[in-house]
């Protein structure tokens, strides 16, 4: 009883003082050694949560696992008298299936968690210590039921704890025979044995990829764009059904710019020659692309201006009315807006055709940029050009246009930045325009102050102009993909911007909106899902208890991801080589009540 004690209560000093001393609040930047062989780390935060696949609790908790160490920290455990020590020579992981305990020690560290909580414990002198996190081990699987984790989760009425929830996850599989699924009254009454209860509640959940089931190719998956859709509903009638229409369900968009097949492909690669600009604007390098075998851009910009002196009448504007005419759209066209807008706008100014000449695929040194600019500079002074800007164009070349009406400018000095900044500034209101033209219909005055605005300095514009492109790119799989019109794009619009009117550009944030499943179904009723879930309940309150079980096609574990001595591993099952295999999870929850 004496060494009893004294586990518990080194567990104790561990648990409630070591790390959190050492923590100051926070979260610890280094595990733990607890006994030697066991590693401890409080995880929270924006850390990684290892079982957020099967448990949606407490933001913080304790990680436990085996830990692994080199020669040097072996022999200074030695000369160790603590239990529970330092374990900064702990190595890196790095092979997370060594990382599992035994499922019997997992269960006896779990045990003495349960007992350094327990108020009634009176001997081990535990009475007014505070609640711990919960806490979870990692187990290697080792017996009949494959447990991959073992967990603890404190009830507490006010600050006070009345008892735990200990929850058992089993993993198994892969497998593609179904037969080996369990059926769904089996599982309903297994917990009702359990915990001997009369009545169950179920709840169901669904998680399918749409990109994959509007049969885009895999380069999208390997970019790490994904659109999938997450459904729920009550009353789950078998295993494995398809949710019903009165589901709730909500989509989730994670899109990374720049897929070649993209309608506006072009325009992301304007962006990045815009971003290439602003970048030797900052930094005073600027990358120049290769020299393309066309025609250089001195001597595209010269033909420009020549057709431009051969036309003048003093009221030209540069492109067929007709063709304007034909690129608008309203918001019962947004798909052929997309296709038509970003050919190319029919209402380029000068500056944007300009910018047209000179972009990317045409500039391919300084030395280039000062030549384009001069030969523009010289028609102006000289009046052999008159040309038409946008009204409120800000750029420096449009307030030279502006001056050259009144046939007189001034100076102007092609040298330094000067020439990149030119360029930059008409780049960016061009592709503001560009981006305003699709959003016209999306009601821009919500927006356009801040995404639009010239107010902020250079680089914030083009950081901004980063956030449209971002969202017009899910606006355009989500039309071309999905097939989504006005009425679904106005609020993922809506969401998309509040999001960046308060977050920097994050290619890899997930939006997510809530939608009718009928307006999806078509691309997931006849597929398998990534996840099928089905939740059974009973009781209220700290008396709910849950039994969970789940397929998935990715493993939801890191370690022990796959059991030779469990399901089949192979994709053919009774001859077939197309069924999916799915993971199977089973989460059990129990009670430890201690009032």
């Amino acid at each position: 009883r004496g060494m009893l004690r004294g586990k518990v209560v080194y567990l104790n000093v561990f648990f409630s003082f070591r790390i959190r001393e050492e923590g100051k609040d926070s979260i610890p930047e280094h595990p733990y050694l607890y006994e030697t062989d066991v590693e401890i780390s409080l995880v929270g935060g924006s850390c990684k949560n290892p079982v957020e696949k099967f448990w949606n609790g407490s933001s913080a908790m304790y990680i436990l696992q085996k830990a692994t160490h080199n020669e040097e920290s072996d022999s200074m455990e030695e000369s160790r008298t603590d239990d529970a020590v330092y374990a900064s020579e702990v190595l890196p992981k790095e092979s997370p299936g060594a990382l599992a305990l035994s499922v019997g020690r997992a269960k006896q560290l779990i045990s003495l968690y349960t007992m350094v909580q327990n108020p009634n414990v009176t001997s081990l002198g535990m009475r007014d210590l505070a609640v711990l996190p919960p806490l979870w081990a990692r187990c290697d699987g080792s017996d009949p039921q494959h447990t991959c984790w073992i967990g603890a989760e404190p009830l507490k009425a006010g600050s006070k704890i009345t008892g735990l929830n200990i929850y058992t996850v089993s993993c198994d599989g892969p497998t593609a025979d179904k037969t080996r699924f369990p059926n769904l009254e089996e599982l309903k009454m297994e917990h009702k044995i359990r915990h001997h209860s009369s009545v169950v509640t179920t709840k169901g959940f669904a998680q399918y990829e749409l990109i994959a089931a509007a049969a885009i190719e895999d380069t999208i998956a390997e970019s790490g764009s994904s659109i999938y859709v997450d459904i729920t509903w009550s009353g789950v009638e078998k295993i494995l059904e398809t949710p019903p229409v009165i589901s709730a369900a909500t989509l989730n968009i994670a899109l990374e710019s720049g897929d070649p097949r993209s309608p506006v492909f072009q325009l992301y690669r304007e962006l990045q020659f815009l971003l290439a600009l602003a970048e030797g604007l900052r930094t005073g390098v600027t990358e120049w692309p290769e020299p393309s075998e066309s025609e250089s851009a001195p001597k595209l910009v010269q033909e420009f201006l020549t057709d431009l002196k051969k036309k003048l009448d003093g009221d030209y504007i540069f492109e067929d009315k007709n063709e304007t005419e034909k690129i608008k759209c309203d918001t019962a066209a947004v798909d052929s807006c997309i296709k038509s807008i970003f050919g190319e706008r029919g209402d380029l100014d000068f500056t944007e055709q300009l910018w047209c000449k000179m972009k990317s695929e045409c500039v391919s040194s300084y030395q280039e940029l000062i030549d384009c600019f001069t030969l523009v500079i010289k028609s102006l002074e000289r009046a052999e050009i008159q040309p038409w800007i946008h009204q409120g164009s800000s750029s420096f070349l449009s307030q030279l246009i502006q001056q050259s009406y009144h046939g007189k400018m001034e100076d102007v000095s092609l040298s330094d930045i000067t020439p990149i900044q030119m360029l930059l500034e008409v780049g960016l209101e061009k592709l503001k325009k560009d981006y305003v033209s699709f959003f016209i219909e999306q009601k821009p005055l919500l927006f356009q102050d801040y995404f639009i605005s010239t107010s902020v300095e250079l680089q914030e514009q083009v950081h901004r102009v980063q956030k449209l492109h971002h969202m017009l790119e899910i606006m355009v799989s989500c039309t071309g993909l999905l097939q989504f019109r006005h009425e679904n794009l106005f609020p993922l619009t809506q969401i998309c911007m509040k999001y960046y009117k308060e977050n920097p550009l994050n290619e890899k944030h997930v939006f997510q909106l809530p939608i009718r499943p009928a307006l999806v179904k078509k691309f997931y009723q006849n597929d398998n899902p990534e996840v099928w879930r089905v939740e059974i309940s009973s009781g209220h309150g700290q008396k709910e208890v849950k039994t969970t079980w789940q397929v998935s096609t990715t493993a939801p574990v890191e370690h022990g991801t796959s059991n030779s001595s469990g399901f089949l591993s192979d994709s053919t099952v009774n001859g077939s080589s197309e069924e999916r295999l799915y993971f199977i999870t089973m989460t059990q929850c129990s009670q430890v009540q201690f009032t």
